[in-house]
């Protein structure tokens, strides 16, 4: 998975989710909730790989439904929450804030 804007590269095993992976990899993901799907923190908009994504959790629904119709700009099923969803292949995210959780840590394709 690669998360825009700042092009850090995190590989997701299979049944971990997003969240889980970037901390696996030791990434600091921005969350209220740390990983239960209970706050809209963790939320991302997938840029490429809808087709690579799990189906929407109930915790999902229940969640971006409000937040999708406050972000107009952005088609609703492209929003996702980190903590919830599990990928299988090649996706590209955009969710500004994630970082190496250690500074001396560089992880990014530039």
């Amino acid at each position: 998975m690669t998360v825009e804007p700042a092009g850090h590269v995190v590989d997701v095993l299979a049944g971990e989710s997003l969240i889980e992976a970037a901390w696996r990899e030791d990434f600091h993901w921005p969350t209220l909730c740390y990983g239960v799907g209970k706050c809209t923190a963790c939320q991302l908009e997938v840029i490429d790989g809808l087709d690579r994504l799990s189906p929407q959790t109930e915790a999902e629904r229940a969640m971006l439904t409000d937040f999708a119709m406050r972000r107009r700009r952005v088609h609703p099923q492209r929003l996702r929450l980190a903590c919830q969803v599990r990928i299988s292949g090649d996706v590209v995210v955009r969710k500004p804030g994630v970082r190496p959780a250690d500074p001396e840590t560089t992880r990014s394709s530039t």
